[in-house]
């Protein structure tokens, strides 16, 4: 009840204010009254001019966000539609549960763009600059979003409508810009306004470069926009001007805001991504490529955003100056008319001093508080000012609780109580809504930044460090052991008996056996020292602080200890083995690489000593290092300067003795030394990255020879045509690449797909599903398969019926036995063969009643040195050339 007193004695406090108007009019002079109406309308036109202004800026504002949510919206709308392509999903290899989550966080993201958007059109006022546009995006947009055109049209059709949509905002911004400027505002306030208008121009241009460049990456060129690179080109440069264009910003504060912007990571890594698209390299990106983009470009529109709403509150401010300016003059005018009063009456003169010091305070408050000044609001005056200045005081609160919210996002500390405290009002409600989204929305890409990291660093099997944490860690090892001396060890673990597991068991039980040994060799290490999986059966132990080199091979019989102990995989009990190399830096020279190399030497030198054991890296696996660096070197070198060469092995028709066609095989006339045997530097070239250019320039020399001796000697009319063999590594195989490199030899040389026949071993086919992929599709080009060696591997006869392959090559060693059981074999391999429809070679014939014997056994077709030796180019073209001169007789 005392606070209802004195609530009641606090409005009664105060006169009206039509009292204190009522005794200033009482006793007007005519003249002055004239006089002072007159100067007092040229004020009030200057003041409603600013008011206008004011307003245009404030509709400027609301398009442009509007605007901008349009253009966020289109970039999670497109992202949907890629998604939703199985062709366009599928050439970004993206798995299905990525594909799924990027599907949900592009709806959560066109959804918030879309609200972002619906509320900016809302608060246009009717019948302002900008309300037609506003009334035409919104009866577009449902369109778009609840009658399903974004889900059935095409790409560049969503697009356009999108385009369409920002592009009459866009006018209607600059409309409203240009009213502003009409209202014949000061110097200073017009080139605000131009600062808008400029810092706009930026925020649309860049808005439009994510969809023209991933138009330009997954939509066929043709006649299409989107999808044409010139677009996205020319989008580029329009964005490129308007960056320029901001370095003619009037205001230093923008200014200084622009270039702190520019420094942000977002807009960096924005432009950088998209000035490696531009450059065309043919490459294209990669997954965590296009994330990255998506993520920085919503980030990058975000602050440009925010830039335009700077640059919008700045010109406001001046604007609000201006017409605080004309307001002041107007008092002043009415102040001078109350002074030429004052004669009439003294009390008018009291009063009107007494209303114009409280409307002051007021409007001194309120231009305090439109400059982002929350001050204190003092109630004081008449009661009609009294009750403006509380209703001011309660906007300031809700301001300042706004502020503090904010103030909470901004510093990260999301719990703060402050954020679950709701605001009062209808816009209270929608501001404490938004807030609630960004946190949500700052909680889930924290949570999205994790799992990326830790997918990114982690082996999905055994959630072990992978190779290129691997490589990361080692290196930070060394840069400390460098600075303290210390010496830091590395134990590469390569098992034993791995594979065993994986034909015997599967690979399920391969995977189980796997996590087993992850979880033993944590186990096993001290604390700190770290164990990672490079791939394969290959691990890793990482230790630092290293005491002595007993320390390390005692922790590496102790892992070996651990490893060897039985492991129970699904129903069975297996059992395998490790061999582990030990490598020291002992004051962190050593790079990361060169480290991992002397380790992986080691335990190479352990395996061929009987496995199951640790080897130290030594002078002498050192030289053996060296030596191996320097003839991968060589072979880089030899393929430059024309070392290599191909020798031709002819391949006969069992039946009737006709060239069938050749096998190609590489030799290398190396300078100074002769001829290297390939057994000696083909396993080299295969432990590195060359064996695929050595692959790619056998491809190209044997179908460009054979295309050669084709031209020169053509086959007779219904006579076959000659084939040409060549070996394809694993490893190359495995490669993306092989697919374009098998393709360009062909293109190059003009010979058709079906007399190139790819050789390649058992254990390519069992062990490498991706290798396996790849065969499948270079058959499907008309590539003909061939199995080598069959028979030395653990492919069983059974499994030829569903295997990528057209021809089986029998190996030597079973050819040359003397063994009864081996002979049958040799019949039974050629009889299953022929059941699935394969022709057979048998290799490395040498005796005539080997060949007899393929005879009487139906073998299709042979070669060894029984026929024919490997020979030069020039020599194997003369016997085609004879062969073909004697079929057409």
């Amino acid at each position: 009840m005392r606070f209802l007193r004195t609530t009641a004695r606090g409005r009664r406090r105060g006169a009206p204010l039509w009292r204190y108007l009522t005794a200033l009019v009482l006793l007007p002079l005519v003249g002055v009254v004239v006089l002072a109406t007159a100067a007092a309308q040229a004020r009030e036109d200057e003041a409603a001019g600013a008011a206008r202004a004011e307003e245009a800026m404030r509709i400027v504002s609301l398009l442009d966000a509007a605007r901008s949510g349009v253009e966020q919206e289109l970039i999670p709308v497109l992202s949907l539609k890629v998604i939703g392509n199985p062709v366009l999903a599928s050439s970004l290899g993206i798995p299905e549960h990525l594909i799924e989550m990027q599907r949900s966080t592009a709806s959560a993201d066109a959804a918030r763009f879309a609200r972002r958007t619906d509320d900016a059109l809302a608060q246009l006022p009717a019948g302002s600059v900008g309300a037609a546009a506003a009334g035409r995006a919104a009866v577009d947009l449902e369109e778009l979003r609840n009658g399903g055109v974004a889900e059935t049209a095409e790409i560049e059709d969503v697009y356009l409508r999108f385009l369409a949509v920002s592009t009459d905002l866009m006018t209607a911004q600059e409309a409203a810009a240009a009213a502003a400027t009409s209202e014949g505002v000061p110097g200073a306030t017009l080139r605000a306004i131009r600062d808008v208008q400029t810092v706009a121009r930026l925020a649309h241009n860049a808005s439009r470069q994510m969809p023209m460049y991933l138009g330009s990456m997954f939509v066929s060129s043709g006649d299409s926009i989107i999808g044409s690179r010139t677009a996205w080109q020319t989008s580029w440069l329009d964005y490129a001007d308007a960056q320029r264009q901001m370095d003619g910003l009037s205001q230093d504060s923008l200014r200084a805001a622009w270039e702190d912007l520019r420094a942000e990571d977002a807009m960096e890594k924005v432009d950088e991504l998209l000035a490696a698209g531009l450059a065309d390299t043919g490459t294209p990106p990669t997954l965590g490529d296009l994330i990255t983009l998506i993520t920085a470009g919503q980030t990058r529109g975000t602050l440009l955003a925010e830039l335009v709403g700077t640059a919008v509150d700045e010109a406001q401010e001046l604007m609000a100056a201006d017409r605080a300016r004309a307001n002041d003059r107007l008092q002043l005018v009415l102040v001078l008319g109350a002074g030429l009063l004052a004669g009439s009456l003294l009390g008018a003169l009291l009063l009107g001093r007494s209303v114009a010091r409280a409307l002051r305070l007021l409007a001194g408050q309120a231009t305090e508080i439109s400059r982002g000044s929350l001050v204190e609001v003092e109630v004081a005056g008449p009661r009609e000012v009294r009750t403006v200045s509380r209703a001011l005081g309660s906007a300031v609160a809700g301001l300042r609780r706004i502020q503090d919210q904010a103030q909470a996002v901004a510093r990260g500390d999301l719990d703060d109580a402050l954020l679950d405290q709701p605001l009062p009002g209808p816009l209270g409600e929608v501001v404490h809504a938004s807030v609630k989204e960004i946190v949500h929305s700052v909680r889930q890409r924290e949570e999205l930044q994790f799992a990326l990291a830790h997918q990114a660093t982690h082996d999905a099997l055994t959630e072990l460090p992978n190779r290129a944490q691997a490589v990361t860690l080692v290196t930070g090892a060394l840069h400390r052991g460098r600075r303290s001396g210390a010496m830091t060890g590395l134990l590469f673990v390569d098992l034993d008996g791995f594979k065993a597991v994986n034909d015997g068991h599967g690979h399920a039980a391969g995977d189980e056996v796997l996590r087993e040994v992850a979880r033993r060799l944590v186990s096993a290490v001290r604390p700190g020292d770290v164990v990672c999986r490079l791939g394969g059966d290959e691990f890793v132990v990482l230790v630092e602080s290293v005491h002595s080199e007993h320390d390390l091979l005692e922790l590496a019989h102790r892992l070996i200890a651990a490893v060897s102990e039985p492991i129970v995989a699904g129903r069975a009990g297996v059992r395998i083995g490790a061999s582990i190399g030990v490598a020291i830096s002992r004051d962190g020279g050593t790079d990361a690489d060169a480290l991992f190399a002397e380790a992986d030497t080691a335990a190479y030198r352990a395996k061929a000593h009987g496995r199951g054991r640790a080897e130290l890296f030594d002078e002498t696996l050192r030289l053996q290092l060296h030596q191996r660096a320097e003839l991968e070197a060589a072979i880089a070198s030899g393929l430059v300067n024309g070392e290599m060469q191909v020798a031709y092995q002819p391949v006969i028709d069992v039946a009737t003795d006709r060239l069938m066609g050749y096998e190609a095989l590489i030799r290398w006339e190396r300078p100074g030394v002769g001829l290297v045997p390939p057994d000696e530097f083909i396993p080299v070239a295969e432990g590195s990255r060359l064996i695929g250019d050595v692959d790619r320039w056998m491809l190209h020399e044997a179908t460009r020879q054979l295309a050669q001796w084709r031209a020169e000697c053509p086959a007779a009319p219904g006579e076959p045509h000659p084939t040409i063999a060549v070996n394809i590594s694993g490893r190359h195989l495995a490669d993306q690449r092989v697919i374009t490199d098998v393709a360009d030899a062909l293109a190059a040389s003009g010979l058709p797909a079906e007399l190139l026949v790819l050789e390649v071993t058992e254990t390519v086919l069992v062990d490498d599903p991706l290798a396996y992929d790849h065969l499948t599709e270079l058959r499907s080009m008309g590539v003909g398969i061939a199995i080598d060696d069959f028979g030395t591997g653990y492919t069983s006869i059974g499994q030829l019926r569903n295997m990528p392959v057209d021809t089986l090559k029998i190996d030597r060693s079973f050819v040359a036995s003397t063994e009864p059981a081996h002979r049958e074999l040799v019949a039974l391999m050629i009889r299953a063969a022929h059941t699935f429809g394969l022709t057979v070679v048998a290799e490395g014939v040498e005796e005539p009643a080997q060949l007899a014997r393929l005879k009487a056994q139906e073998c299709d077709q042979a070669q060894g040195y029984l026929l024919y030796r490997p020979m030069r180019a020039p020599e194997a073209g003369a016997l085609l050339r004879t062969t073909e001169a004697a079929g057409s007789v």
